[in-house]
């Protein structure tokens, strides 16, 4: 047997999943070769920057009625602070104004800001919406084939040339705002920084141009059979009785409706979203995709039916086969995946779950959390698994800091998660910690951050997590990104009203240069990115994970300790193959201690909260 299996007392057998070049039973699954190499930064379009102050949202583009007092929130304000006009609308932080806030971020922001995203390493950018919407997530979409006015610089223009068009491609213009998102498309592909973009084609918003026709046409509307329509208003009496099928019972966010067998989306919605999918992948029209988007990622996809996103790929795959779409889905979706012909999901449940429950609460045995890691990874056809989308938090979470800060509570409410964004707020639990993270909490990030740039499949990180961010659950997740050209005032306002200490809010230098590193460390080795996996015997003990990326002659060993003692790691030695030491998530290199080679092994010694990447070289 491996040596690996005399060494520890409570282990786990190894387990290996297939490498890209190796068969299973499935059906091929055709997967884009660059996805292999990504590594993913989501950005929030409205809080990520600035960059023109002319294009401001302004009262009357927001979806709710607010008091004339009403004014662009200061991106450098205290995020729990409240404003006058908040206070008109009432007394609690979360229901009375936080989500009427506008912060002004728009493209040219992230135009502007491109070169710090190229200066971190990344390669492909998740835009959240940007189509035109009121809300400031804009998964309340008003059009799909037009960017958001307010992104753009000239809004009022662009609302006035949307005006009269209709669901036809043949009315549609390009705004303003639209050849700014092109612009963008064009500068991030010069840096060699790919685009995906979020689509949201289950629901819109009221304000969707085929809904208001219908709001205001009723019956009449030739959008009617766009929806599914419970009841019509009758104009006889004052009140309004128009009912519809919505999004989970939220009347604001009105559900297209699907074919009469519920096998398809309607022939009207779906011939629309197949437009807008060619307009935005090949923009000019002239059968090259480059001056398109790089992929989809579709929000509640599983709630539309598979028929339509088989329809939708085919579509998709003859504009731009190396295109990418990526499903949001929390659970279990290998079935749905198959049926579908997405390339992957957001990969909560293979690698955010399993993160949780084992690095950051500590709560779950290092052995369990290898064998879930290996068999949610084993679920999936070989070339899928390189291109699942490893994120920790997202703008649907709490921060990766604050969950470690956080991560202490118990018991669960749904231990199976590890309540991953489950309750993760002061809204609803009043003993969420709001304060920024501190040393050892920082150490825990970095470990996190190490095993995200070491698996198998592509990492992405959340806007400004690589900056130290921090922050509850929405809202809280999505305050304004903290620049180092920025100076910040301290949170020191409470949502509950308590008195706290004021927290320091600034840029974290030493965490950004941290991911840029291991960002370069992922890119370096082909290993880290198209090799295979390899888990080693996990100590339960001790709480200590290791797994193996292998790459015909590259060879790397991944180890992390997140124990609170010193543990000493057998590292097989093969006879005349050297060990040596290549990254720490600490970065303090000089305590992780390499001794000399003994007869087959290396001892490595690790101290507490610490991840290490070893590179094993042997003879030619």
């Amino acid at each position: 047997m491996d040596r690996w299996g005399l060494i520890f007392l409570c282990c786990t057998p190894l387990v290996a999943c297939t490498g890209p070049g190796e068969a299973r039973a499935e059906s091929p699954v055709h997967v884009p070769d660059w996805v292999a190499d990504a590594i993913f930064y989501q950005i929030f379009p409205e809080r990520f920057a600035n960059g023109d102050r002319a294009n401001d949202p302004t009262r009357e583009s927001l979806e709710d009625t607010v008091p004339p007092s009403w004014g662009v929130s200061r991106w450098t304000g205290d995020w729990y602070a409240r404003a006058d006009w908040e206070r008109e609308i009432g007394d609690n932080f979360f229901e009375h104004g936080v989500f009427h806030r506008r912060y002004g971020g728009d493209l040219q922001g992230i135009i502007d800001r491109l070169d710090y995203l190229q200066n971190l390493g990344v390669t492909a950018i998740y835009l959240n919406p940007v189509f035109h919407a009121r809300s400031l997530h804009k998964y309340d979409g008003s059009s799909f084939h037009h960017v958001d006015p307010h992104f753009g610089p000239d809004p009022a223009g662009d609302l006035a040339a949307m005006e009269k068009e209709t669901s036809d491609p043949k009315t549609w213009q390009w705004t303003t705002a639209d050849r700014l998102f092109l612009k963008l498309l064009e500068q991030a592909h010069a840096r060699g920084l790919r685009v995906i973009i979020d689509g949201v084609f289950n629901h819109t918003g009221r304000d969707f141009f085929a809904f208001k026709n219908l709001r205001e046409q009723q019956a009449a509307s030739p959008y009617a059979s766009w929806y599914t329509v419970e009841r019509f208003d009758d104009p006889a009496t004052p009140a309004s009785e128009f009912k519809y099928k919505c999004w989970w019972g939220v009347d604001t966010l009105p559900e297209f409706a699907d074919t009469a067998d519920g096998k398809n989306l309607h022939a009207g919605p779906a011939a629309y979203v197949l437009d807008i999918t060619r307009r935005w992948m090949d923009p000019d029209g002239d059968g090259d995709p480059a001056d398109g988007i790089d992929g989809w990622r579709l929000d509640v996809a599983r709630e539309v039916p598979v028929a339509f996103w088989r329809d939708w790929h085919a579509l998709v795959q003859s504009i731009n086969p190396e295109a990418y779409t990526v499903a949001e889905e929390w659970d279990e979706a290998s079935k749905f995946l198959g049926e579908s012909a997405f390339d992957a999901t957001m990969n909560y449940f293979g690698f955010s779950f399993p993160t949780k429950g084992y690095l950051i609460d500590s709560s779950m045995p290092a052995a369990k959390a290898a064998a879930e890691f290996h068999d949610r990874l084993d679920d999936h056809p070989p070339a899928m698994r390189y291109a699942m989308l490893n994120l920790v938090d997202s703008h649907d979470t709490d921060r990766l800091a604050s969950m470690i800060i956080n991560g202490g509570r118990r018991p669960y409410e749904k231990a199976d998660r590890f309540d991953y964004d489950i309750s993760v707020s002061p809204r609803s639990r009043a003993d969420y910690e709001l304060r920024m993270p501190d040393a050892r909490e920082r150490r825990i990030q970095r470990m996190v951050a190490l095993l995200q740039m070491t698996y198998l499949g592509a990492p992405m990180v959340y806007y400004g997590t690589e900056a130290g961010m921090w922050g509850a659950d929405d809202p809280c997740d999505r305050m304004p990104m903290v620049w180092p050209d920025m100076s910040f005032e301290p949170q020191a306002a409470d949502p509950r009203g308590r008195v706290r200490s004021p927290q320091p809010v600034a840029f974290d230098q030493a965490m950004f240069e941290f991911y840029r590193a291991a960002i370069a460390l992922r890119k370096r080795f082909l290993a880290l990115r198209r090799g295979e996996i390899e888990f080693l015997p996990a100590d339960d003990a001790a709480k200590f994970l290791a797994f193996r990326r292998s790459d015909g002659p590259e060879e790397l060993l991944v180890g992390l300790n997140r124990g609170d003692a010193v543990y000493q790691w057998r590292v097989p030695t093969p006879q005349g193959a050297t060990v040596s030491q290549l990254f720490t998530a600490s970065g303090e290199i000089d305590k992780v201690v390499l001794a000399p080679p003994e007869g087959d092994v290396t001892l490595v010694t690790l101290p507490p909260l610490e991840a290490v990447v070893l590179r094993v070289s042997r003879p030619e």
